[in-house]
């Protein structure tokens, strides 16, 4: 397993509940900036809903804000690097995470992106629930003094 994006920020920001696995619905010139590194998940969200124009049917699950850099070596001159990418999830998934995010304070990320074994991109996707300000404080009072401790220990 490569992994080919973390998002750090998501784990800072939010108390991470449920995960699962999803693959991710690409074009060539996407796969190839995901295997060069070229790929982002800040400020990235799983949005749930229709495909446009669509008024009934069945709801689907969207990436939203992935940033994949523009592959320079391709012949697509419209390289749209953060388009809408369909994660591929069963139906049960998808409704699972759906009520679990209609509920209020719920969220759904992407955690992190990498390759399986057999070479296939998958989005590992979580629900979230937001931290408050001295949560996030509480974070990084706990780190500054892991760090202190590691120094201390290496110092002697």
């Amino acid at each position: 397993m490569k992994i080919v994006a973390n998002n750090k920020k998501a784990y800072f920001n939010y108390f991470i509940e449920d995960k699962e696995e999803s693959g991710i619905e690409l074009l060539g010139w996407e796969v190839k900036s995901a295997r060069a590194g070229k790929v982002s998940l800040v400020d990235s969200f799983v949005f749930f809903g229709r495909e446009k124009g669509e008024k009934e049917g069945n709801i689907q699950a969207w990436l939203k804000n992935a940033h994949f850099s523009p592959f320079e070596h391709g012949v697509v001159k419209d390289q749209e690097v953060r388009r809408d990418r369909r994660l591929l999830l069963r139906r049960a998934q998808i409704e699972k995470f759906y009520r679990a995010v209609m509920t209020k304070g719920v969220t759904c990320v992407v955690t992190k992106l990498y390759f399986s074994k057999g070479g296939y991109l998958k989005a590992e996707i979580a629900l979230a629930r937001g931290k408050q300000l001295h949560d996030k404080k509480q974070v990084i009072k706990e780190r500054d003094l892991n760090r202190e401790a590691e120094r201390e220990i290496r110092g002697k």
